[in-house]
């Protein structure tokens, strides 16, 4: 009884939060409505152009005039602005282009194909149109694999390899193959080309506009990465070791698009590709150094990510040592901050950057940092300098060699007691619960005899800090060259007033939105 009346007190409490989540599920899905077309209103504008385009072509079904000229292959011109229609003109133009000439292509050769058929006997026939339809088949799918027609042909193979055995199978028992083929090209037409009018002159969206914003917002996002990681190491809490929180951490969230990015700058590259130019100066989208710059950027990022890493190490620089060196590291974090603002703004403005992008300033703060680090050489040789690197070597030789110590012993008691465990089947869970506990112990104790063990933390970060100045004249140099290959303005005296990083992040960056196909 005690077990049925629990049974049915749960049942209860599910049926209301069931009924909970029903009643709040209209208004949820309402501001969820709100919020997608408030961060990106191209998103309404999009939906909106594909409602009138499938209005358009439909009204070739509808009207009778319209459909006695067009006949009933119709439904292809349909088929078509469902699967053509992309959110960005260029997506838009590779997708009807290769659906187009697919469409020509297969029509023509399956046309060829009937007419020596038929003029060869109604036997010869079936045979020639199996053999060609392996013989196509297989050409047709080896070729995808070239990476070449894999990048910007597949899916206009697929379209001709489709369109092909439907002409091709059909002519045997169609007898004017040549009026089914006419009809098919005529509705492939109709539909490609009010997806392409309607991507071309309403309202465009380019894919190399994103590309160009997107690369934009990668940049601000490892400038504000790079001073949230200084601020947060020398702020007064004492960072929370070994817990992640990446999945929730602002400085996690602005470099991630940039680790991640790979895919979309690819993506947004090739669709640019098929874009025609729209300017008014008429000049040439450089988008394979776009794809040059994202890949330094992400290289970069790495960097980032190891700076974010010395956040939360196990082992950590006490707080007093931390502050001798703070000045110079946030005034350097500072100065690269703004290097890379600079870019950002240079890229979003199309111009080129300043020529003294690499300041005094950045030297200045390499140089005060090299200085502190100079003076506190106890902290990382030791209290004897140089010479006491051996001693420190033999120091950990001499801790992790085994020794009849009693916590040594007690080690090697607790191993043999695995072992005993092991042969009476201990249960599996146990066993690793306590190697989980022998292991940090055991690596433990050679780390914290060294008296230098609490300054390689900080070593690690300042050396960080260094590479990032190393990896940032790389960058430097990519966007030289895309605002070179671009025609960018030349830079004006004035040109170089920037918002400050803690300025920027309040400002709301949108991505592009995800056009792979």
């Amino acid at each position: 009884m005690c077990s049925i009346s629990a049974a049915v007190s749960d049942f209860k409490k599910r049926a209301g939060v069931y009924m909970e989540k029903m009643k709040r599920s209209p208004a949820s899905i309402c501001r969820n409505f709100w919020k997608l077309g408030r961060d990106d209103p191209r998103r309404a504008i999009h939906s909106i152009k594909v409602g009138v385009s499938l209005t358009l072509v439909s009204l070739l079904y509808l009207l009778n005039p319209l459909f006695k000229g067009v006949g009933e292959n119709v439904i292809w011109a349909v088929m078509t602005v469902v699967v053509v229609l992309e959110f960005t003109a260029g997506a838009t133009l590779c997708k009807g282009l290769n659906r187009g000439l697919g469409t020509l292509f297969a029509g023509s050769l399956a046309f060829l194909f009937k007419f020596i058929a038929t003029e060869s006997g109604k036997v010869f026939c079936a045979v020639f149109i199996g053999a060609s339809v392996f013989l196509i088949g297989s050409i047709s799918t080896y070729l995808r694999f070239f990476p070449n027609v894999k990048k910007n042909y597949d899916y206009g193979v697929v379209i001709f390899l489709l369109t092909f055995n439907l002409i091709t199978i059909s002519s045997y028992r169609v007898d004017d193959v040549l009026k089914l083929a006419r009809e098919r090209l005529y509705t492939m037409a109709i539909g490609s080309g009010v997806c392409i009018l309607m991507s071309l002159f309403i309202f465009p969206i380019w894919s190399g506009e994103d590309l160009h914003n997107f690369s934009v917002s990668k940049i601000e996002g490892l400038a504000k990465s790079i001073a949230a990681c200084v601020d947060e190491y020398f702020s007064d809490g004492e960072p929370d070791a070994g817990i992640d929180k990446s999945m929730e951490d602002p400085i996690y969230e602005n470099y991630k698009a940039v680790l991640d990015s790979k895919s979309t700058d690819e993506t947004l590259a090739l669709h640019a590709s098929w874009e025609p130019r729209h300017s008014w100066h008429c000049n040439p989208f450089p988008w394979q150094q776009y794809v040059k710059l994202g890949a330094i950027l992400r290289h970069f990022g790495y960097t980032v990510v190891a700076l974010h890493g010395c956040l939360q190490t196990e082992i950590q620089t006490p707080k007093s040592v931390r502050l001798l060196f703070k000045d110079p590291c946030t005034r350097l974090a500072t100065e690269v901050s703004k290097a890379l603002m600079e870019l950002a703004d240079s890229i979003r403005n199309r111009r080129q950057c300043s020529p003294e992008i690499l300041s005094d300033h950045l030297h200045q703060a390499l140089q005060d940092l090299d200085t502190a680090l100079k003076s506190q050489p106890r902290l990382f040789l030791g209290p004897n300098g140089p010479n006491n690197t051996a001693n420190m070597l033999a120091l950990v030789a001499e801790t992790t060699r085994p020794k009849p110590e009693k916590h040594l012993s007690s080690v090697k008691t607790e191993s043999s007691a695995l072992f005993d465990w092991r042969s009476k089947r201990v249960s599996k869970q146990s066993m690793e619960a306590e190697g989980r506990f022998l292991r940090p112990t055991l690596s433990k104790l050679a780390i914290t005899s060294l008296e230098f063990s609490e300054a390689l933390p900080f070593a690690a970060f300042a050396a960080l800090l260094v590479e990032a100045v190393a990896k940032l004249d790389l960058v430097i140099e990519e966007v030289e060259a895309l605002g070179r290959i671009a025609c960018f303005k030349e830079f004006q005296v004035g040109d170089d007033v920037i918002l400050n990083v803690e300025d920027r992040s309040k400002m709301e960056i949108h991505l592009p939105t995800n056009t792979v196909d």
